[in-house]
């Protein structure tokens, strides 16, 4: 027995935000919240959007005091001005950290309940009001997990778990991620890959067959395109096929859940304020390695899938090579390859390996039991 949820209805396509009132209107009303980032609006990558709401005579709101690695004061802010609007719906436009907010927000302005209450697996109580998730990387998969990440006190990274943080709907449009720079965009698609992979083997008694396909899926998508969507940032097919391949991994993880590389890139992130793409880039090789025993003959099942020429590969050193494919295309993609590249310091390890521990939600779900100990050397084997 198993059970697969998903975002309710998913638009796709380049250029789908052109037309994003009809698309938005009926399922948010015509008082809106747009959760966004300050980089994005100057960018300019809104206008367009907020300019076709002015028209159609909804009111709009704009949100976008949000950091990276979202504290729960950005979600505070948020509430209260959802409430001042009183908005009747939330359109998240951005990336991972845009979308976990809005997610929460949706939540809690509707529903009141207490953010310590909600955390945790299958603890919202809800209701929330109407949210359309609109990714501008290909990376998280947000726009279609139930799932947000939020930091606690100065570090620490909690989550809410439930299906009610599902978006009504998630606009997938390629013309929103033109031209992102080249690092972001492989953090992003790596952080993708990792879904799909922990997807794929995770531990999880709702580890599911709907969940692997769709994992398997999401890293040819990702294999075949990361490149040209790094070093050819208008590739247009290449930005569609990483967007609908990170959904697909985000559709796969929201059912089946990720273990330890998410567990162990959390306190990068929480402690250093390295993305989270970056964070899980910087240890997934070696927490593959440290899997090898258990979930070896997995990572031979969808080596060819991120690789095809792997498919030549004896099946007893398949799972081997994949994880030195993996980190040749971080390499090539100009990654940071180790904890010292981004300035995490050496003295800091133990701490690592400590605050890694507390991540019980995500460890369960690793194919193999991991100890503080273990941890420690991964991160030993990363610096």
């Amino acid at each position: 027995m198993f059970t697969f949820t998903t975002t309710r209805t998913i638009v796709a396509g380049a250029g789908s935000t052109q037309h994003i009132v009809e698309h938005i209107r009926p399922i948010l009303g015509d008082r809106i919240l747009l959760v966004t980032d300050k980089g994005l609006r100057r960018l300019g990558l809104l206008s367009h959007i907020q300019q076709q709401l002015a028209g159609a005579g909804i009111a709009v709101a704009v949100f976008d005091d949000i950091a990276a690695d979202p504290p729960e004061a950005n979600v505070f802010a948020g509430v209260q001005i959802a409430r001042t609007h009183r908005a009747t719906g939330v359109l998240a436009v951005g990336g991972g950290s845009p979308m976990d907010v809005a997610k929460v927000i949706a939540l809690l302005a509707k529903s009141s309940e207490s953010l310590a209450e909600a955390y945790g697996i299958g603890n919202a109580k809800g209701p929330r009001l109407p949210l359309v998730l609109v990714p501008t990387t290909a990376g998280t998969g947000s726009e279609a997990t139930p799932i947000a990440i939020l930091t606690t006190g100065t570090a620490e990274k909690k989550g809410i778990v439930s299906p009610l943080l599902l978006p009504d709907m998630a606009i997938l449009d390629a013309d929103l991620t033109l031209g992102l720079p080249p690092l972001v965009t492989a953090a992003t698609g790596i952080d993708a890959m990792v879904h799909a992979i922990e997807a794929y083997t995770s531990g999880s008694a709702n580890n599911n067959p709907v969940s692997k396909a769709l994992a398997r899926e999401a890293l040819r998508l990702l294999g075949a395109n990361i490149r040209q969507a790094c070093f050819e940032g208008n590739n247009r097919e290449a930005r569609e096929g990483m967007l609908l391949g990170s959904l697909l991994a985000g559709q796969a993880f929201a059912n089946s859940p990720v273990a330890a590389v998410h567990a162990l890139a959390y306190p990068i992130g929480g402690h250093f304020h390295i993305p989270h793409g970056l964070s899980n880039a910087l240890v997934l090789p070696h927490v593959m390695r440290f899997n090898l025993e258990a979930a070896g003959e997995a990572y031979a099942e969808i080596a060819a899938d991120a690789f095809p020429k792997l498919g030549n590969t004896p099946r007893e050193s398949r799972a081997n090579a994949f994880i030195l494919e993996i980190e040749a295309l971080s390499r090539a993609l100009e990654v940071p390859q180790r904890l010292r590249d981004v300035g995490i310091p050496e003295d800091a390890i133990g701490l690592l390996a400590s605050e890694a521990m507390k991540q019980t939600r995500l460890l369960i779900n690793n194919p193999r039991p991991l100890t503080e100990v273990d941890a420690l050397a991964i991160y030993e084997a990363a610096y």
